[in-house]
Parts: C-alpha cells; sequence; structure tokens
C-alpha cells in the first residue's frame, strides 16, 4: 500500500522523436527525480555514456536478465530491447524518493500491469504536426532517411496507445510542455484540480492520423 512516505512513479512516453528524453532530464533536474536508467543492447549515439544514459549490453546479458526476471518490464523497440531492472527502483521508492521513467507504451503497460504499491503518473507526449515531428527526427543525429522513414511510419501505430495513459502532453515548445506536466503531477501528489482537455486531445490524434 502506498504510502506518503513512499516516493512515486512518473512515466514519460511518446513516438520518438517527440522530446520526452529531455523533458525527463528536466523533471529530473528541477523535481530531483531520479532517472531511471534502462538497459539496452542497442548501440551508444555520440553523446551518449555508459552508465548514464543507458547500460549498454549484449543481447547475452539481456537474456541473463530476463532469465533472472530482474526486469521490471522489458520491450524490443526498432530491433532492440529495452528494459528496467526492478532492484534500483523499489529501493529508491522505499526511500522515498521519486523515480521517472523514459520508456515506451510496451514498459508503461508492463509496469501499470504490475500493479506496484506506489503512486504511478503516467504522461504521454504528442507532436504538435507529423511535419513538425519529421523536422525534428531529420534534424536529430540519425541523418539516415531510411531511419527516419521507418520511426514515421511507427508512428500511426505508437499514437493510438495514448488512451491508456492518465494524461496527453503536445509538446509544442519544451518549456510551456515541462509546465503542464509539472503542474498535473503537483495536483496528481495533493489530489487537487487538475487542468485537462481529454476531448481537445482526442481532436488532435484524429489529425494527426488521418
Amino acid at each position: 500500500m502506498h504510502t506518503r512516505k513512499d516516493g512515486i512513479m512518473v512515466i514519460l512516453s511518446s513516438p520518438s522523436g517527440v522530446g520526452k528524453t529531455t523533458l525527463v532530464k528536466l523533471l529530473s533536474e528541477r523535481k530531483k527525480f531520479y532517472i531511471s536508467i534502462s538497459h539496452t543492447t542497442r548501440k551508444p549515439r555520440p553523446a551518449e555514456k555508459n552508465n548514464k544514459d543507458y547500460f549498454f549490453v549484449d543481447e547475452k546479458e539481456f537474456q541473463r536478465l530476463i532469465n533472472n526476471d530482474e526486469f521490471l518490464e522489458y520491450a524490443k523497440v526498432f530491433n532492440n530491447l529495452y528494459g528496467t531492472t526492478r532492484s534500483p527502483v523499489i529501493n529508491r521508492l522505499e526511500n522515498g524518493k521519486n523515480v521517472i521513467f523514459d520508456i515506451d507504451w510496451q514498459g508503461a503497460d508492463q509496469i501499470k500491469n504490475k500493479r506496484l504499491n506506489y503512486k504511478l503518473i503516467t504522461f504521454y507526449l504528442l507532436p504538435p504536426s507529423k511535419k513538425i515531428l519529421f523536422e525534428r527526427l531529420s534534424n536529430r543525429d540519425m541523418k539516415d532517411k531510411l531511419i527516419v522513414s521507418q520511426r514515421m511510419k511507427e508512428f500511426n501505430r505508437d499514437v493510438l496507445h495514448w488512451i491508456n495513459y492518465d494524461y496527453v502532453i503536445i509538446n509544442d515548445t519544451i518549456e510551456e510542455c515541462y509546465n503542464k506536466i509539472d503542474k498535473l503531477i503537483d495536483a496528481e501528489i495533493i489530489d487537487g484540480p487538475k487542468e485537462y482537455d481529454k476531448n481537445y486531445i482526442r481532436d488532435h490524434v484524429s489529425k494527426l492520423i488521418s
């Protein structure tokens, strides 16, 4: 059973390129959330560091962790495996630390289905438009047109999972998006009023996939 002494869990998910990693880092810096570091079998990007951005492992080590039931959640995304180990998360929650996850909808579903005895708030981030998403992906370190094309194809499938989240936020600008998430987290913690229009989000999703 969740108590006020325990930490809370916050999940941020989004289609690739919407900006969740940047927002996770902001929430960590400004609200003192501990970022859950995932294990992954993908190769590091140029600026990424092992044991800081991810625990970069090979498939054999990842499978060993699966076999030992060490993951709170894991999933295959774009042919690479990603997973969150259980012990570091639970230890921090029990010591009153808040934990934030940068994971996709598959991992979010797994954590929700485990029904852990800690407060969980889930957010799904969307781009203002497909055109802006394409521009953001093209400007990232993935200059390969085939990779950008693959991400855009996955978008229509991924976006359908918005309905399974507590809140959906449109990332027009990072600061504005952060402020909306920040206010909703605070409102959830004190069980206060929340400014959130689900019908507006539903209309926005319809435009994105039309």
